[in-house]
């Protein structure tokens, strides 16, 4: 992919997009990403700037913030501000900040999050947005890769749009994270986090946008297919169900609804986990790249 890497030229003047913030914002593609300078992350975000920040999340899908030497505390109290945190069941966190999952890969754990995702698509209450600060990295490699959804159901085409229009889609957390539990734990988390069903299509709830809400990561089957699409004989069913849902997941795989971070320490990402996916790539092993993420509650997608 052609660099749309977030990179050290000056910072855009702050009405150059239309809107006044009180923070420094330059794009980063046409079509997703923009780097927020002249902002503390430190300090609490008085009002006008969490709005602001929110707006932005809204417009640009994901935000990004250089040279920010925050604390785990100062992280989750940052990512608060903009709702409830959430838990996650499956994956390590801060011992002191529960809110906080950590990633750290290196030689002896090769990192798997390669391939598209939207994070936790798979609770009946998926994410409003995730917060991700970079602790360490390669000095080369470990990029992510973030992607607008709504341009990409912006540019399916009309006949695509109908045929999805009234589908649902299953999003289902086992087949990801139940590779490492045993089966004791594994029944015990199928019991408690089932499978949810949301729609294909869903409304952003702040913005009006609609959004393509598949994820090869978490979106395993659609849920009403056989019902909305009439067919001659089963195969009919089920390929063109197959078939459907590999051509969406792969949306997400075109270069112009994409931005590039290359991460360097105390950089941070705010995505909109409603509108954006993201991939993170696994081109460093055995070199450490050491994350930490909090993730806000969202709602019900409709």
């Amino acid at each position: 992919m052609e660099s749309a890497m977030v990179d050290t030229q000056p910072a855009m003047t702050h009405a150059q997009d239309g809107e006044h913030w009180p923070f420094s914002v330059r794009r980063s593609t046409p079509s997703i990403g923009a780097e927020i300078g002249n902002i503390d992350l430190r300090q609490p975000l008085d009002d006008d700037t969490y709005l602001a920040l929110r707006r932005a999340l809204v417009k640009f899908k994901v935000l990004f913030f250089r040279d920010q030497d925050i604390t785990p505390a100062q992280h989750v109290a940052l990512a608060r501000r903009f709702g409830e945190l959430e838990i996650h069941p499956m994956i390590p966190h801060h011992a002191d900040h529960p809110e906080l999952v950590v990633f750290g890969h290196g030689k002896s754990s090769p990192g798997r999050e390669n391939l598209y995702h939207s994070d936790v698509s798979w609770r009946e209450t998926p994410s409003m947005g995730s917060v991700l600060r970079c602790v360490s990295c390669p000095e080369v490699g470990g990029d992510t890769i973030w992607v607008n959804m709504v341009a990409a159901y912006e540019n399916l085409s009309a006949e695509t749009k109908a045929k999805i229009a009234r589908l649902q889609g299953v999003h289902d957390a086992m087949p990801t994270f139940g590779q490492a539990l045993s089966d004791e734990q594994y029944e015990a988390m199928r019991k408690k986090y089932p499978p949810a069903v949301h729609p294909v299509v869903r409304t952003h709830p702040e913005s009006g946008e609609k959004i393509l809400y598949v994820n090869e990561g978490f979106t395993t089957h659609l849920a009403n297919y056989a019902k909305e699409q009439p067919y001659r004989i089963g195969s009919d069913f089920r390929l063109g169900e197959m078939d459907l849902l590999q051509y969406l997941y792969r949306q997400a795989a075109a270069p112009e609804y994409q931005v590039r971070l290359k991460w360097q320490p105390n950089t941070i990402a705010f995505w909109d986990n409603r509108s954006a996916q993201h991939y993170a790539v696994q081109d460093y092993f055995p070199a450490v790249r050491h994350m930490m993420r909090a993730t806000i509650i969202g709602d019900r997608p409709v």
